[in-house]
């Protein structure tokens, strides 16, 4: 069985349950609560030295972190990761939109507006940078979705999960959506779909554990 370091909150973390879910994999899910440190600590550090969740720990005890390579690893051989080459980098060319020019500006301004207590004040001259960096990868995604159902191949792939995680709740880092018809629609489709669960709920026959230190 899988075992997930996870935070339910983060956006980065929520990625990979929500692939679990889909595929239907029952695992073992460790919360760890980055907003206590507790990826700072000895002990998770010998797990993963990057010090951040998710950490997915194989069965034979060998771990992965980052999330969209967790993605990855898990979508070998199903189809929310093509086969074909080009189908394959188009979803690649797409997580790595992601994790450059998505994620730095939205899930930042998620992270320190609406979870982080005061930090709308520690970080008050970044949240500028952070609207204009995010308004222009919601931009992008529009005029990709005003004429795509997807954003690679005509079903739904890791790239539309690891898309979604971060923009379903942009809201929450000040994000206003409302400008964003086609946008709004994916997002709409893509929760509407089979296996579906979203950022707070608990996955069906997992293990859950309140902290790592107790896993």
């Amino acid at each position: 069985m899988f075992t997930l370091y996870s935070m339910q909150l983060s956006g980065n973390s929520y990625k990979v349950r929500l692939l679990l879910a889909r595929l239907g994999i029952v695992y073992r899910q460790i919360e760890v609560d980055i907003l206590k440190g507790e990826t700072r600590t000895p002990a998770f550090l010998a797990k993963n030295p990057d010090g951040h969740v998710p950490l997915l720990e194989l069965e034979d005890g060998r771990r992965l972190a980052e999330s969209n390579a967790i993605l990855a690893y898990l979508a070998e051989g199903t189809d929310y990761l093509p086969a074909g080459p080009f189908e394959r980098a188009q979803v690649l060319r797409w997580m790595f939109f992601e994790q450059h020019s998505h994620e730095p500006a939205i899930a930042a301004a998620r992270f320190w507006l609406a979870l982080v207590k005061g930090g709308r004040e520690l970080r008050t001259h970044d949240i500028d940078v952070w609207m204009e960096r995010g308004y222009e990868a919601l931009a992008l995604m529009e005029r990709h979705l005003s004429q795509h159902d997807f954003f690679a191949g005509e079903r739904t792939s890791v790239a539309d999960l690891a898309l979604y995680a971060h923009t379903h709740v942009a809201p929450e880092g000040d994000f206003d959506l409302g400008g964003f018809p086609a946008l709004t629609d994916w997002l709409a489709r893509l929760a509407a779909e089979p296996g579906h669960v979203g950022m707070t709920q608990l996955p069906e026959g997992a293990r859950i554990a309140n902290s790592y230190t107790n896993a």
